[in-house]
């Protein structure tokens, strides 16, 4: 014999299991556009950071993190590096990329390059 109410639980484990896995499969992750589209969009990003040069890197490194994951992978991996090291350059005590950092940002601006021409 089924307990009164036993269907709705039921249904709403089976539900929960299937949204977990469309999550899980991508089915309802983020769409990524393909590399074409992902060029055009960073050709036409109008993103200005404002404040100080803490702020700014801030800001910067915000802005790559949500944009990374909208972009082809071959466009949005090296702005995710981008975006970790510009994590970085605001956690420092100047807030500004070192040598360094500026080299790094350079080679994965070289390879968005090799993509966006």
């Amino acid at each position: 014999m089924v307990k009164p109410g036993a269907g709705v639980v039921r249904s709403a484990v089976v539900s929960a299991g299937l949204a977990a896995s469309l999550l899980l499969s991508g089915c309802g992750g983020t769409p990524k556009m393909d590399v074409t589209a992902s060029c055009e969009f960073l050709n036409n990003d109008t993103f200005k950071p404002e404040g100080n040069q803490q702020q700014q890197s801030k800001q910067i490194a915000a802005h790559y993190h949500e944009i990374a994951d909208k972009l082809a992978p071959e466009i949005g991996n090296p702005i995710k590096e981008m975006a970790a090291i510009m994590d970085e350059a605001a956690g420092s005590s100047l807030g500004a990329a070192t040598q360094d950092q500026q080299e790094k940002l350079k080679v994965q601006f070289n390879k968005i390059g090799e993509y966006c021409k």
